[in-house]
């Protein structure tokens, strides 16, 4: 199964991030946002790429955007479209050495259009249960982003109500940084625009929670992220970037759930744990063996099946028979 982790078209490239290229639409004001099948863990983008990552995740997002705006009426994204635009639907956005149908194909099934919009700086958290970061803080000191928690949690337990812990949305090689909820992170009208944030992010969370719950998953927590549309009276909070999927979300199977414990896992986390196993969280030019890559591709398309009620392999035919 094909991997694809670097793209070169023959455009500007305006931003190249952890796992996605963001390309300038010649003659539009829209950007083309391609998802690659590069995985990051601890801020690291490791050497090995998940096959079918990219697609799955932006398949993914689509599905998420659709259903979210449905169900919360005001909520506005940056999602125009699927696939590469109209005007550049043809092999020569490719390098001339690199112009074949196949490369053409994988990356169409990876790209959204979007609105080119200013993006907040932060990474919206929703934590619905303790675990991962939030746990290993609260085992040392009874906090977490600042807040206190009850005494005598358990791992995985359950919050009594969903938290808002925003981080640093930080550049390529730096770390995330947590932010505790009080804190003024936006110079200006700070307390409006995360208030938006953070009242959306908890709606989103309780929407697809739901869902989910109904399809056997429960959304542990979630990674958000907002721009400003500003050509809106008064600027618009937009949801951005991808949305509850297995790299942005700790997604874990409700038949087999189990206070106390770490829990099995249909996302990244499941890389996350090998690479603290073997004492890599962290390194640099880290390269997954196969049987990791194929467990953790399966882990995110299983993902995507009891979420959208779909097999993966019949959507992967479906978006080919598109383009035949």
């Amino acid at each position: 199964m094909a991997t694809l982790t670097a793209i070169d078209l023959q455009y500007e490239k305006i931003a190249s991030g952890k796992v996605r290229e963001l390309y300038r639409i010649p003659g539009s004001e829209s950007l083309l946002f391609i998802t690659t099948d590069r995985i990051s863990c601890f801020d690291v983008i490791l050497e090995t790429g998940i096959p079918e990552k990219g697609a799955i995740l932006t398949q993914l997002s689509n599905f998420w955007f659709q259903l979210l705006q449905a169900k919360i009426p005001n909520l506005q994204t940056h999602l125009l479209m699927l696939g590469i635009p109209p005007s550049l639907q043809t092999l020569q956005c490719l390098p001339p050495r690199k112009r074949n149908q196949e490369l053409y194909n994988q990356i169409q099934k990876r790209s959204m259009i979007v609105r080119n919009l200013q993006v907040f700086p932060i990474e919206s958290i929703v934590r619905g249960y303790i675990t991962g970061s939030a746990w290993a803080s609260y085992k040392k000191d009874g906090t977490m982003h600042g807040i206190t928690l009850p005494d005598g949690l358990q791992e995985s337990q359950k919050f009594d109500k969903p938290l808002w812990t925003p981080s640093t949305k930080a550049e390529q090689g730096a770390k995330d940084e947590n932010i505790s909820p009080e804190e003024d992170f936006f110079p200006e009208n700070g307390a409006e625009y995360a208030a938006q944030i953070a009242e959306l992010s908890l709606t989103i969370y309780h929407e697809a929670s739901v869902y989910a719950a109904e399809r056997g998953i429960i959304i542990a927590d979630t990674k958000l992220e907002f721009g400003l549309d500003e050509s809106t009276s008064p600027p618009s909070v937009v949801l951005v970037d991808e949305v509850l999927t297995p790299d942005s979300s700790r997604f874990w199977s409700a038949e087999k759930y189990e206070v106390g414990r770490a829990q099995d896992s249909l996302d990244k986390q499941f890389v996350r744990d090998w690479l603290i196993d073997q004492g890599l969280k962290g390194k640099e030019g880290v390269r997954l063996p196969e049987d990791i890559v194929k467990r953790t591709s399966a882990r995110y398309a299983e993902a995507y099946e009891m979420l959208v009620g779909q097999r993966w392999q019949d959507k992967v035919t479906l978006l080919e028979s598109d383009l035949a």
